[in-house]
């Protein structure tokens, strides 16, 4: 049995990743595909306290940033380990919310961490994982900051200033420059039928090549 791809949604706040989600595994399922959805941090029991931890707010003991990015890798093992790669050896597709490129974006950009600390770190824990088709959607910072307000009481993250955004959203960018044959930029500022539109022929690429 072949192993199944990895197809991961990276993005910034607000900018529809819960609804194309749903959209994606439509797609695949329409093409009898089977298709497991997971997101990140989190993806296993363990790893979803670590998630609770990072996004807890009004916290007394301040997070260092390195504690985070260690934390976001913690969460990472246990569901490379338990989830994402059981699947693919058994010849199903992962779909996943956010996987390492949002490490780069959020801690390596956001938190101003040392980029190359994140790449030892994705090296030690994926070994050669890496997705196959990376769907970035990306819009305006103020555009997400407001959808992402709309949804109601904001995390950790999504409590960060406008500055914190424009720096997660440049990392994203210049990754999916560096690495346009995985990254394909979806432009997320627009109606939802044009962004599923682009997301579409991007998985009918990925589908010619399987």
């Amino acid at each position: 049995m072949n192993e199944g791809k990895f197809i991961t949604l990276e993005g910034g706040e607000g900018v529809g990743k819960s609804t194309n989600m749903l959209f994606i595994k439509e797609q695949l399922e329409k093409e009898g595909i089977k298709v497991i959805t997971t997101r990140e941090p989190g993806g296993t029991g363990f790893a979803e306290k670590i998630r609770a931890l990072l996004l807890e707010k009004n916290r007394e003991e301040k997070v260092t940033e390195k504690a985070e990015l260690l934390l976001m890798f913690a969460a990472r093992a246990q569901h490379i380990d338990f989830i994402i790669q059981p699947a693919l050896t058994k010849g199903l597709w992962v779909l996943c919310d956010r996987f390492t490129d949002a490490t780069y974006a959020y801690q390596g950009g956001g938190r101003s961490m040392d980029m190359k600390m994140i790449a030892w770190l994705e090296d030690k824990v994926q070994g050669s994982l890496r997705p196959d088709l990376t769907l970035l959607l990306d819009a305006p910072i103020d555009v997400g900051i407001d959808r992402a307000s709309q949804r109601g009481k904001l995390d950790r993250f999504e409590s960060e200033k406008s500055s914190f955004f424009e720096k997660v959203r440049e990392v994203y960018l210049q990754r999916a420059k560096l690495y346009p044959q995985v990254i394909k930029v979806i432009n997320a500022d627009q109606d939802l039928d044009k962004v599923q539109g682009e997301i579409r022929i991007q998985l009918q690429k990925l589908l010619v090549i399987e």
